[in-house]
């Protein structure tokens, strides 16, 4: 007997912890920018996993990796060499302007693992420097370390005491971090472009600003490319945007290709972790990373991160179309595939209740905003059809 999605529903509200506020569907299958529920209704997927999916859902690609490494050898202590974390390794230094990685599970884990760099470099290079500067508005992870560095009191509130060690202060503002700097200061956190925190864009001369400060106070400059790395705002890293290099940067989510992956990468002046440092006992997996290196192949060999920028422009610009026809659409921000519009009403919910129904999935990073994500490999009339469902649901909702 086949289970139905609403009994699907049921076995989740009788065993999941209830942590999330799901969608009506149920998921079965997905193909390239398409899911398909239990009844088999067809979905535009515009959120990719959460930026996750950059080559798109089940890619041929990276789906003959994983099944032949499923034939091979799937987990290992790191104890051992395993080809497919060496692999990838070298694709990530080959195609980067670092030196060394190490391989975790989670955008949360690689921002553990990347500020206990940072904490091990001042004690070792800056007389026991322990703090770290983040961002009002930024993400780091849900981790209790992660949560005192991400600059939201949404999520803070409930667990403090947070974590001591970190600052947060005002994104895009260099006075901020520099007021913020002291004896005890080791290194600067930022995301490139803030996802979660609504898709904010900096001005084009706030990380060389960012970069010049750490350089003068001999501060770790840690790029978050939990988000923006693997080609999503239109550069394989967020950083090649904004012409500066990082000291060391974070990594996960288009990482793994859909497969649970995360890495901190540094420059060799600051690989200052020894044996017994640090460790995971899936970092690395074979399995994952044989899916990350399968999908980084395909966004470096194919230019993907080229071809997204491109399409992301006429995403973008499509919104910017919305904008003026629709006068409550207050702003269309980001760059590549990483967007957003804003409202002057708080309705994004509505808004994807809407669109969700008539076959696009969405993201409401804010109640007045609505973020968009889809894979780099979005065709064009994938993204008219979107916005043609958008439209509508704008329509529906405001009355216009």
């Amino acid at each position: 007997m086949t289970t139905t999605g609403e009994q699907w529903k049921q076995i989740e509200a009788d065993y999941y912890m209830q942590v999330v506020n799901r969608m009506p569907m149920v998921l079965d299958h997905a193909e390239g920018t398409c899911v398909y529920d239990t009844d088999g209704k067809r979905y535009l997927d515009f959120t990719a996993g959460w930026a996750v999916l950059n080559v798109g859902h089940s890619h041929p690609a990276v789906t003959a990796a994983i099944v032949e490494q499923a034939g091979k050898i799937l987990q290992m202590s790191n104890l051992f060499y395993t080809i497919p974390q060496l692999k990838l390794a070298q694709i990530l230094i080959d195609n980067s302007v670092m030196d060394r990685v190490f391989f975790c599970n989670s955008g949360a884990e690689a921002n553990e693992g990347v500020t206990k760099l940072a904490r091990k470099y001042g004690k070792v290079k800056k007389n026991g420097a322990y703090e770290i500067i983040t961002a009002n508005n930024s993400f780091h992870g849900r981790t209790m370390g992660m949560m005192a560095a991400t600059g939201q009191a949404h999520y803070q509130d409930n667990w403090r005491p947070l974590a001591p060690g970190y600052v947060n202060v005002d994104y895009d503002d260099i006075d901020a971090i520099k007021a913020a700097t002291n004896d005890k200061t080791c290194a600067v956190m930022l995301e490139p472009v803030q996802g979660e925190g609504g898709v904010n864009v900096p001005a084009p001369d706030y990380f060389k600003q960012v970069r010049s400060w750490c350089d003068e106070n001999d501060l770790v400059l840690i790029a978050d490319e939990v988000q923006t790395g693997m080609g999503r705002l239109g550069t394989l890293f967020g950083y090649e945007q904004f012409g500066f290099e990082p000291d060391a940067i974070s990594m996960a989510k288009g990482l793994g290709a859909g497969a649970p992956l995360g890495a901190f990468l540094c420059k060799q002046e600051y690989a200052v972790l020894e044996p017994g440092d640090h460790g995971s006992t899936f970092g690395g997996n074979a399995l994952t990373t044989a899916a990350g290196w399968a999908g980084a192949k395909v966004v470096v060999d194919e230019n993907w991160s080229e071809k997204g920028a491109e399409t992301g422009a006429y995403l973008k610009g499509q919104l910017t179309g919305l904008m003026e026809k629709y006068d409550f659409i207050t702003e269309v921000r980001g760059m590549g595939m990483l967007l957003a519009i804003q409202m002057s009403e708080d309705n994004a919910g509505a808004v994807i209740g809407e669109t969700v129904a008539n076959g696009l999935l969405l993201n409401a990073v804010r109640p007045n905003m609505i973020r968009f994500m889809p894979p780099l490999t979005t065709s064009i009339e994938e993204i008219d059809e979107a916005v043609g469902i958008l439209d509508a649901a704008l329509a529906k909702v405001f009355g216009a």
